[in-house]
């Protein structure tokens, strides 16, 4: 899912790349609510700085919005569409709905998940070091936790993590994060009737 992030930026309208979508339905409701997502022309992706998770900042039928774009593992990105943008956007799934979008200038902090940070600040050689991470290295990080599907996974790889930061390990290892060569990052299945 996409990175919850702590700022919104004014929107640079003058660099802004404009398409058409169709809006589909995820088929795995989140948190037992339903959610809507769109899948970018693979030609807007190639104009955005880098393949992997990518915040960007647009409108959607004129409606405003500031996400992070996921890969879908085939050199694109999907748009995360939650139930208040789809209500200011008046859209609906299988609607062809108006998109803008431009990249961030400078990606935002990414909000970290309770349970890493509440490893990290029991560990201050592993704070050290994420503190000294870049943002789109943290982003990483936690794109990786967030990533496996099981509660299981994702606590290990948040020990992982926190044992990696410990010894100075700044990026995640053995991450893809276009998304392209790892299996489990796609756009999401659609509702089908």
């Amino acid at each position: 899912m996409p990175a919850r992030m702590k700022r919104r930026e004014e929107i640079k309208t003058d660099r802004m790349t404009s398409f058409t979508a169709v809006l589909k339905q995820a088929a795995e409701p989140a948190a037992n609510e339903p959610w809507w997502f769109l899948v970018l022309p693979r030609e807007v992706s190639e104009s955005l700085p880098r393949r992997g998770r990518t915040s960007v900042q647009g409108r959607i039928n004129g409606a405003p919005f500031l996400v992070t774009l996921e890969p879908d593992g085939k050199l694109s990105h999907w748009l995360k569409v939650d139930k208040r943008l789809l209500k200011a956007a008046r859209a609906k799934a299988g609607s062809e709905v108006n998109v803008e979008l431009v990249a961030v200038e400078q990606e935002p902090e990414p909000l970290v998940p309770e349970a890493l940070q509440t490893l990290l600040n029991a560990s201050p050689d592993a704070l050290a070091t994420w503190n000294a991470t870049t943002t789109l290295a943290r982003v990483d990080w936690i794109h990786w936790i967030e990533s496996a599907k099981q509660p299981r996974t994702r606590s290990k790889r948040t020990n992982d993590a926190v044992s990696m930061l410990a010894t100075g390990k700044g990026r995640v290892c053995c991450f893809d994060p276009s998304g392209y060569y790892a299996r489990n990052m796609r756009a999401p299945q659609e509702v089908t009737d």
